[in-house]
């Protein structure tokens, strides 16, 4: 390939291994709610993001299969040619009525979505106010817009009030969970600040919309805030619906804007309608039976006073993702591996994806999961931690 040197390649490659950071993906052969099949091997999955087992629900299945029926598979075309459909309307009609927005956009990822935020409304005089953990989709776009990107620190209203106090108006860019930390912005206090000084806030509620807030209306909802505060707000349907995709939700003017130059709407295939009749019919579901987030949230107290005395280091979450930190990349691939060897699969989370020395295991304890499984996770990472312990004495 010109441009690309074979030896930077390789060196670039070593350099990853040696840091203990190389990534390779592994095949799944099979999936069973909260179980997975790899390489023959069966184990309870603690590194989904299907928060409340909708995946693997009957609901959904019966969804899909309707869905096919009446639509076949794919879309053939982008949006703007033939690829909208009826059914896209209806989901996005009731994902704006569900948040109280004036409009909503369907796109196949929430990746796409967010570089189609940051990308379509960045002139050269923008300056994005972006969290410093803000989501790689996010930091890329405004890193190659045209605009200044401006990283304040992690969940301090007062550092991004420092930086618009010397920089002026902006878009001031968060998420509503952070998906390595499982923590959630002050809403309240960042929308005063950036109200103040004159300025749009968009928001990144892929971790949130679903499982937080009434019928799962997400963090914004859970934090007693309305959405038409919001510029933008972003959200996946991959997580708590248990599909695939994401939408935009905002102004009938910017909705409109965006269909007429956001390149990553235009220009891509759209979600295949089946999919969108699915996620439909998943998010109706989901918003009518409590049951799933309310035992969510008992895994995750279960697990957080199981392992309460222990000597892990549990980051303050109280959503599905539980960050256990570990520290170095080496010592995270041992504690994944030995989780493997006791039928667990739960991925070791390295730099670059989090920083350096802040290596860990991201447990996803979803409703999918047994309390039968929350307890024996807590039991084989207190036989860990116990070992660990006496090796350290002797």
């Amino acid at each position: 390939m010109s441009g690309i040197r074979k030896e930077d390649i390789r060196a670039a490659l070593a350099r990853r291994r040696q840091e203990g950071n190389f990534r390779s993906c592994s095949c799944v052969q099979r999936r069973s709610g909260a179980h997975i099949w790899v390489d023959g091997r069966e184990y309870i999955n603690f590194s989904s993001n299907d928060y409340l087992g909708m995946a693997a629900s009957a609901v959904l299945e019966e969804a899909w299969r309707r869905g096919l029926e009446i639509w076949g598979a794919g879309s053939g075309a982008s949006p703007l040619v033939t690829g909208m459909s009826d059914i896209h309307r209806e989901l996005a009609a009731w994902i704006a009525d569900f948040l109280d927005m004036e409009a909503v956009l369907l796109f196949s990822s929430g990746f796409a979505a967010n570089q189609a935020v940051i990308k379509t409304f960045c002139g050269s005089d923008t300056v994005f106010y972006m969290d410093r953990l803000a989501h790689a989709s996010l930091q890329d776009a405004a890193m190659h817009s045209k605009g200044r990107l401006l990283r304040f620190t992690h969940n301090s209203p007062e550092s991004l009030e420092r930086y618009m106090r010397k920089y002026g108006p902006g878009l001031v860019v968060t998420e509503g969970v952070f998906s390595m930390d499982g923590d959630q912005p002050p809403l309240a206090e960042i929308l005063e600040v950036a109200e103040r000084y004159g300025s749009d806030v968009m928001l990144d509620d892929a971790h949130g919309f679903g499982v937080l807030g009434e019928q799962g209306r997400g963090t914004v909802n859970a934090q007693n805030l309305t959405h038409d505060r919001f510029a933008i707000v972003t959200g996946t349907f991959g997580k708590a619906y248990g599909t695939g995709g994401a939408f935009v939700a905002t102004s009938a003017e910017n909705a409109a804007y965006m269909e007429n130059f956001a390149r990553e709407y235009i220009y891509s295939t759209f979600m295949p309608p089946a999919q969108a009749y699915a996620t439909l019919r998943s998010m109706q579901y989901v918003a009518e039976e409590p049951f799933m987030r309310e035992l969510v949230g008992h895994h995750v107290q279960s697990f957080r006073r199981q392992l309460k005395d222990t000597s892990f280091t549990l980051l303050p979450s109280e959503v599905s993702i539980q960050p256990l930190i570990v520290g170095e990349s080496e010592k995270a691939l041992e504690l994944s591996e030995f989780l493997k060897t006791r039928g667990f699969w739960a991925s070791a989370i390295r730099p670059p994806t989090v920083p350096k020395g802040t290596a860990r295991i991201r447990f996803t304890l979803t409703a999918g999961h047994k309390y039968v499984e929350i307890d024996a996770l807590c039991m084989t990472l207190i036989e860990w931690d116990l070992c660990h312990k006496a090796e350290r004495r002797s």
